[in-house]
């Protein structure tokens, strides 16, 4: 039962700016903000999810869309996508824009950092929400960025393949929080249509601090590098992160 998956997981809510979105929160010690895939909190982004409160932190997982615990299937998965499509919060198609959807994310990140404490957090984002760790590290709060597959804006056509989802201001302050040293960890299939070129763009905008982790592609549905399709060392990659930018040194 979906209920089951969260078993563990405390519900509750975060609201910012009249809006308000359903969160789930698990763990102790330095926070970090999990934002799933499409369709929504499948079992399998739970346990992703409780591996890194396994590994010393505060998880915070938003409910964007998508019933939570349910089970990933095709039907579920489509429902959810044209959900997501028709959605202004996410932007979808839009070149050289930050999601509105960003501005609720960083809030959340503060707020959840000023509980935890630490350094700063880690945000992660899969899919079409890949890119939202990138846009939420504009914040200072954001100081352990990860994008898996990031597939927005949809990459129809070659210019939407190399777009960050992010406005020109924006990409400016990611770079300038890359140059003062904030790396970004992102992490791909090779042959994944969805993510386009944009890890191209990433090594030219932030050079040496993006750290590439690619895959090869096993299957023409290889997409969900942490969940659907887990590749066990790249959760550890992306563990590691998180202790290393997060955690104090043992």
């Amino acid at each position: 039962m979906a209920t089951e998956v969260l078993d563990g997981w405390s519900p509750g809510s975060f609201t910012h700016e009249g809006r308000t979105r359903p969160t789930y929160r698990r763990g102790s010690g330095p926070g970090v903000i999990v934002v799933h895939e499409i369709p929504g909190i499948t079992p399998k982004v739970t346990q992703f999810a409780n591996d890194v409160v396994a590994a010393g932190f505060t998880v915070v997982m938003p409910s964007l869309v998508g019933d939570p615990g349910r089970e990933m299937s095709d039907w579920y998965g489509f429902t959810s996508i044209a959900r997501v499509c028709v959605a202004r919060e996410f932007t979808t198609m839009a070149r050289n824009k930050t999601s509105p959807i960003i501005a609720w994310l960083q809030a959340l990140a503060r707020d959840v950092h000023a509980e935890c404490g630490g350094p700063g957090v880690g945000a992660l984002g899969m899919c079409f929400a890949g890119g939202f760790a990138l846009g939420m590290m504009v914040d200072a709060s954001t100081v352990a960025p990860v994008l898996s597959q990031p597939s927005m804006p949809f990459p129809l056509g070659k210019a939407r393949k190399a777009d960050l989802n992010l406005s020109p201001g924006d990409l400016a302050a990611v770079k300038a929080r890359a140059d003062a040293g904030c790396e970004v960890l992102g992490l791909r299939f090779i042959d994944d249509i969805a993510v386009g070129t944009r890890f191209d763009t990433l090594r030219r905008e932030l050079g040496d601090r993006f750290i590439a982790v690619e895959l090869p592609s096993n299957h023409k549905r290889d997409h969900s590098v942490l969940t659907e399709q887990r590749d066990e060392p790249s959760v550890e990659r992306v563990l590691g992160f998180f202790r290393e930018k997060l955690l104090p040194p043992s």
